[in-house]
């Protein structure tokens, strides 16, 4: 029987002997993609070849590729650890050609592969093919077939509609037939008894599809219509986890050697046997699933967040530690300690999981943990509700309530839905789902964007020149107007622009189209699909002129200097602390430098006056640049250039060096380092754990930032009546002004007392409670001393009320003795009765409670009404 380790390996020197090229996986994060967070086909990484904006370097190509589904028709995240086959993170086997081969070698080579190579049974094996659409003036792929039938049946070749067998890559862009392979895996004597051609396409869990082999031979344009493509695609994706369940023997991926190592680990650290309980085994899967992706996440850069793809990360990670909790009764922290197995089973195809083992550890930890908490105050509040709504008579709780514990504190529905059941209860869906629509409503509605076909001016590619010029002669290639947020903007790619398209953390330059009779504003310039799209809020009066392209050059060079200083930054912090320090990310506009990091503690204020030394010392030392724009990548590391994690990189790159600071980069930087002049580190902080965040200043932003320290100082040293030693002025008065509050406090403690006396000595009865009641201005803080001083000194059954008046607010207190709430009398309900008075509100214990206000006015009849809501007026 094959391992996965080998069935991956024999798939790539497969297709390696037909002449393909086999190229590493893409990161499964994706960076400079606004229409995609994570890579969720194979086909993702080659998307700018397919389009046409980036030349074709190798037409025939395969690949292992890490991919993430959490949407869509393919998988959904409730389901995942449910059923034998789906997954969120999982490896798309995959071979390409790009204007090469067509339909009949993918064909020709899938059925040797599978059959010849792997020896799947032949007689279990169905293809799909698409059957066509009136609608779209297509006929049925009758050649997809026809090379089909040198292999199987013709009952065995089934037409499929265009939901499964016409593939899309989006509302526009290309498209075509595709044709998939599905296997019956069942037991001879199920397949003797139902044929497998009723199940394929059924949600059987033994009839599965494996492989889908797409022939992109259209684009589809904005109004709807197709037109041929110029080079035709071949694109296949087969699923890596189900091939090996076919090949081993299984009937779920589960119980492969992919997941089967990881979910005895689980087994055994939660002190259960798998496949003796259902609960407990879908918990097994679900984690072993997810703790997949989140490590192949954080390798890739992207941590868990509150935002975007940082949160779909969470989301998978919560959900995990939540099916832990429940059903195999981990209380504390475990997935992380998972990470040698999952290193064990794919460390040798992925050796990044090994290279980032300490920070992967460290970041799900820190996550567990916090969930952990998070999930035992959600069961605190939701039992609060449960006893809200059994006090009412009921045995339902709020959608709403429901949503806002799902959406505030991570707590899912399924969980709310069964501790509810535990007590007898249900929750309103109605509601939860009306809440819920409206979110995804809200979050459409932010992100929708429409966008138009692109308009050809003139055929031709688009070429930066920013690297040498901030202007140049120009003409547009294209446009097409966008539409978002009911504000309409032009989107234009020239034939040469000098204009740096946001990527890499950089910032897009902004500046004009300049031509004989008007001047357009470029508001912002972006990467989409390998292209610099110049943002503009109209079109030239004439599209066809030809213009001068130039960009803002302040913000430019400020951008540079803030760019070329997060190289020298890095090479600091690793020289302080430790070759284990690497990027995580950054952020470069003109204004300041952002820088994420790999480091487990703070960094010491010493540590950051070091890494300032050091980065001041590379300024004056003013290194020219040396820039290698086309160097192969193997060089460049010899030169000692550091590949980032969670970057994809192509055979050759651009390599950035100031003195001994090598990077691999494609921004935009400074001929000099000279030319940064000041860098002064303004903030270190935590972003997650293991990762920490500078924020820095160069240039005039430094400048300006040491102008405001020493305005800060001036003003300072001007309230102490400029005194010569700042330092020791501002530490007697702080000193002085302690022993003050000191004696302050002493006093006011003193007229406590007194007040507490006198009030004690004034107090009424009623039906055997002793009434005490202050009306007046004052401080909350001495009464509520006041208050448990009574509480402390009074005997017997009492009721303590005061309303004081604190100027621009005021004040209610309730304190009642503990022989009255065991009567019945509450404290938190009292408060209420005044409140009203006082426009405001409070709350509190059955024995004291507090309420503010704004309508002093109110005060006396506040207290009066809740004396009398006491029965005691």
């Amino acid at each position: 029987m094959l391992t996965a380790k080998e069935i991956r390996e024999s798939f790539k020197s497969f297709f390696a002997s037909k002449q393909h090229q086999i190229v590493p996986s893409a990161p499964m994060v994706i960076k400079g993609d606004p229409t995609l967070m994570f890579t969720n086909a194979g086909m993702n990484q080659f998307k700018d070849i397919i389009l046409g904006n980036v030349p074709i370097k190798y037409p025939r190509v395969a690949d292992s590729q890490k991919c993430l589904r959490v949407s869509g028709k393919h998988n959904d995240l409730e389901e995942v650890g449910h059923d034998t086959y789906h997954h969120t993170m999982f490896e798309m086997l995959g071979n390409w050609s790009f204007g090469d081969y067509f339909k009949k070698e993918a064909i020709n080579w899938a059925w040797e592969y599978l059959v010849e190579v792997l020896k799947l049974d032949p007689n279990r094996l169905y293809a799909t093919v698409f059957e066509g659409s009136a609608s779209e003036g297509l006929e049925r792929d009758n050649e997809a077939a026809g090379y089909w039938e040198q292999y199987l049946p013709k009952d065995r070749i089934i037409n499929g509609n265009k939901k499964d067998n016409f593939w899309e890559m989006g509302d526009t862009g290309p498209c075509g037939p595709c044709s998939e392979i599905h296997v019956d895996i069942r037991p001879d004597h199920e397949r003797a008894e139902v044929d497998g051609l009723t199940l394929v396409n059924q949600s059987h869990p033994q009839v599965i599809e494996i492989w889908n082999l797409v022939f992109m031979q259209f684009n589809r344009k904005s109004d709807g219509s197709l037109e041929s493509l110029p080079a035709k695609v071949i694109d296949t994706g087969m699923g890596f986890e189900r091939l090996c369940m076919a090949l081993q023997g299984k009937i779920s991926n589960y119980d492969t050697d992919v997941f089967q190592p990881i979910i005895q680990h689980i087994a055994s650290m939660a002190g259960v046997t798998y496949g003796q309980n259902n609960q407990q085994d879908i918990a097994m899967r679900v984690i072993a699933d997810h703790i997949r992706t989140i490590a192949f996440s954080i390798t890739d850069g992207q941590l868990p967040s509150n935002a975007k793809a940082g949160y779909v990360i969470r989301r998978i990670l919560r959900r995990a530690v939540r099916y832990g909790y429940t059903f195999l009764g981990r209380r504390e922290a475990f997935m992380y300690q998972l990470l040698p197995t999952l290193i064990e089973v794919m460390g040798d195809a992925y050796p990044e999981l090994q290279a980032q083992k300490t920070l992967i550890e460290k970041v799900i930890k820190e996550e567990e943990e916090s969930f952990l908490r998070t999930l035992e105050t959600g069961i605190r509040l939701l039992d609060k509700k449960i006893d809200e709504a059994k006090a009412a008579g009921k045995n339902i709780i709020s959608g709403v309530d429901a949503f806002t514990l799902y959406d505030t504190f991570g707590f899912p529905l399924d969980l709310t839905e069964l501790i509810l059941r535990e007590n007898g209860m249900e929750v309103n869906i109605d509601e939860f789902t009306a809440e819920m629509q409206k979110q995804k409503d809200r979050a459409r509605n932010a992100a929708a964007i429409e966008t138009g076909d692109w308009v050809i001016v003139k055929e031709g590619d688009s070429k930066f020149v920013g690297y040498d010029q901030f202007e140049c002669d120009a003409e547009i290639l294209r446009y097409r107007k966008i539409k978002q947020k009911n504000k309409e903007l032009y989107q234009l790619v020239l034939d040469v622009t000098p204009f740096y398209a946001e990527m890499g953390g950089q910032v897009g330059d902004s500046g004009w189209l300049i031509s004989d009779d008007e001047q357009l504003d470029i508001i912002d310039t972006k990467r989409e699909n390998n292209l610099a799209v110049h943002l503009s809020a109209k079109l030239p009066k004439d599209i066809t002129a030809t213009f001068t392209a130039k960009i803002n050059t302040e913000k430019r060079i400020q951008c540079e200097c803030n760019h070329s200083a997060t190289h020298l930054l890095h090479e600091a912090l690793r020289e302080v602390l430790g070759d284990h320090v690497e990027q995580k990310g950054s952020n470069v506009s003109p204004e300041s430098l952002r820088f994420d990091f790999s480091h487990f503690q703070k960094v010491t204020d010493e540590e950051i006056r070091t890494v300032e030394k050091l980065v001041s010392e590379k300024i004056r030392s003013n290194f020219s640049l040396e820039e290698h724009r086309s160097m192969p990548i193997a060089q460049a590391r010899e030169m000692g250039a550091m590949a980032l994690f969670g970057e994809k990189y192509g055979d050759e790159v651009r390599v950035v060096k100031y003195g001994s600071s090598v990077e691999l980069c494609g921004g935009t930087h400074i001929p000099a380092t000279g030319m940064i002049g000041a860098f002064r580190i303004v903030s270190e902080g935590a972003v997650a754990a293991g990762v920490r965040r500078i924020e820095a200043v160069t240039a005039q932003g430094a400048e300006n930032y040491l102008y405001a320290q020493q305005d800060l100082i001036r003003e300072l040293r001007g309230m102490m009546n400029n005194i010569p030693n700042l330092v020791q002025a501002i530490k007697k008065t702080i000193d002085e002004s302690s022993e003050l509050k000191k004696q302050v406090g002493e006093f006011l403690k003193e007229k406590a007392v007194e007040l507490k006396k006198r009030l004690i000595d004034e107090a009424t009865e009623s039906l055997g409670v002793k009434v005490i009641v202050f009306r007046g201005g004052g401080s909350s803080e001495i009464m509520k001393d006041v208050a448990f001083q009574i509480r402390g000194e009074v005997k017997g059954k009492f009721l303590f009320v005061a309303g004081v008046d604190e100027g621009a607010k005021c004040q209610l207190q309730v304190m009642i003795s503990d022989e009255l709430v065991a009567e019945g009398l509450d404290a938190s309900k009292l408060i209420k009765s005044g409140a009203q008075f006082i426009k405001g509100g409070g709350g509190g214990q059955p024995h004291y409670a507090t309420a503010g206000g704004k309508d002093v006015n109110g005060l006396a009849d506040a207290v009066n009404a809740i004396v009398e809501a006491a029965g005691l007026n």
